[in-house]
């Protein structure tokens, strides 16, 4: 017996004391913002072996059609008569460009199968003029000079796309990949194409559960004791410079070791533009962790409605240090109270910048929709961000209506890695006589084109609700003016 629980303090020790040097190394170089480039070379080992798994698939894919060809042609040589008309010849051609549908209709590296005008609105064509043989106009012909049975094609051909494939559903779905990250988000069985696959996925699943996931745990709990820890100290400060500098130093340091948990690596761009105290900062929207990502780099004061649980927590012992806007939810749907705590935050230029996601939910990394125009009604300067994640590494996208945060969260653990860009943009003011909407539709649109984002009209909480009345009303009223015309 003494024997067998020497044998397990032995062989604890020579597993459990790396484990605690590398979890205290990253924690200490997390602290003072420090890497030695293992995340660097980690992404790239990791970019090679996806490159290795990339050809890997086109290898046995190629192969597998080439078996599927040689079956074919041994069946028809054996069953069929050679062709002698064409209907014959017809039967045997190839799908274009030699590609083959699968059982359920799916061609690979296929296009959509929606070609669909960018256009929200269908609005009347104008009138068009005749040419006469002798070269003159003849006197302008209404188009739809009354009503028609095609007058409804154009309708239902945007309500067919739309059921299919409509600009708003699309955007709440994982991000398509071109090629396969080793990680289980796929249905077609990558993992067991070949041998050298299979092989792969399985050291890349005990690598991602049983190595980085219980070390990442340890580092995020690590990061938040230190957050509540410092937090509750600083509270007991008189406030002053000294106090507003301890703060700041110390809520980078815990985000920068959350970071870590997640092996974030996250590039920032144009500095300088960098968010300034007593101002409004305002970012697109992909996951929770962009609070996380941005932590790492600035102190802001952050705005939302209040939790209990793990994230009540958190929201107290932020509170303690810093001046943040938690609401009661009674409170959110009062847009006066909003803006006028709103107000008072920015009018002190000593509180940190006020960080907001003003589409109010998690977009899936490829667009960005409508910004609400509260955030700019207080008369601020507007430091826009543009956030941008790699999805190679792992899919930041939070699907709240599909996964709870737990479950969100034990996802990114298991990822590989969370990559990003994050470009500081310059300030931003409203113009003389521009309303608070447009301002947001101009913030919105520089961000998207800064991020690489397609910018989209549509409100992102139409994943939660039906469209608006006005929004149903204008496209009737849109479709009666074809009509008279």
């Amino acid at each position: 017996m003494a024997g067998i629980l020497s044998l397990v303090w032995f062989v604890g020790s020579v597993l459990i004391t790396p484990f605690l040097m590398i979890l205290l190394c990253i924690v200490f170089l997390a602290s003072i913002g420090k890497s030695l480039g293992v995340r660097r070379l980690y992404v790239k080992l990791l970019l090679v072996i996806f490159e290795f798994g990339r050809a890997n698939i086109e290898t046995a894919q190629r192969n597998a059609h080439k078996n599927e060809d040689s079956d074919e042609d041994e069946t028809c040589s054996e069953d069929v008569d050679p062709p002698n008309n064409n209907e014959q010849r017809d039967q045997l051609v190839k799908q274009p460009n030699g590609l083959k549908k699968s059982n359920n209709g799916y061609v690979p590296n296929g296009n959509s199968v929606i070609s669909r005008d960018d256009k929200l609105i269908l609005v009347p064509e104008p009138p068009f003029t005749i040419l006469k043989k002798d070269g003159e106009l003849s006197e302008s012909k209404e188009k739809y000079k009354e009503y028609d049975l095609s007058s409804i094609f154009d309708y239902l051909k945007v309500g067919m796309q739309d059921i299919i494939e409509d600009q708003v559903t699309s955007r709440f779905e994982a991000e398509e990949l071109k090629n396969w990250n080793l990680l289980i988000r796929t249905n077609r069985r990558y993992e067991f194409i070949s041998w050298k696959l299979t092989v792969m996925w399985v050291c890349g699943f005990f690598v991602r559960y049983f190595f980085l996931f219980p070390l990442r745990v340890t580092i995020c709990f690590f990061g938040i004791c230190w957050m509540v820890v410092s937090t509750a100290v600083i509270g007991c400060l008189p406030d002053s410079p000294v106090k507003r500098w301890i703060n700041a130093k110390a809520y980078i340091i815990s985000f920068r070791i959350m970071a870590r948990s997640l092996t974030g690596l996250i590039h920032f761009h144009n500095k300088e533009y960098k968010p300034a105290r007593g101002s409004v900062c305002v970012a697109n929207h992909t996951t929770p962790c962009d609070v996380l990502t941005l932590s790492t780099d600035n102190c802001y004061s952050l705005i939302g409605q209040s939790h209990g649980g793990f994230l009540g927590i958190l929201q107290r012992a932020l509170a303690r240090a810093s001046p943040h806007i938690w609401f009661e939810r009674s409170e959110v749907r009062d847009r006066h109270a909003v803006a006028n705590k709103l107000k008072e935050h920015v009018s002190n230029p000593k509180n940190p910048p006020i960080l907001i996601f003003p589409e109010g939910t998690c977009i899936n990394n490829t667009s960005v929709m409508q910004f609400k125009k509260g955030s700019f009604e207080v008369g601020s300067v507007i430091y826009p961000v543009a956030i941008k994640y790699d999805p190679k590494f792992g899919d930041a996208f939070w699907n709240s209506s599909k996964y709870s945060m737990m479950q969100y969260l034990y996802m990114m653990m298991t990822s590989w890695a969370i990559v990003c860009d994050v470009w500081y943009l310059p300030p931003m003011r409203q113009n003389e006589g521009e309303t608070a909407i447009d301002f947001a539709n101009r913030v919105k649109s520089v961000i998207a084109k800064q991020g690489g984002l397609v910018d989209l009209v549509w409100d992102g909480q139409l994943k939660r609700t039906k469209p608006k009345k006005e929004w149903r009303e204008r496209q009737q009223e849109e479709f009666s003016k074809r009509l008279l015309n």
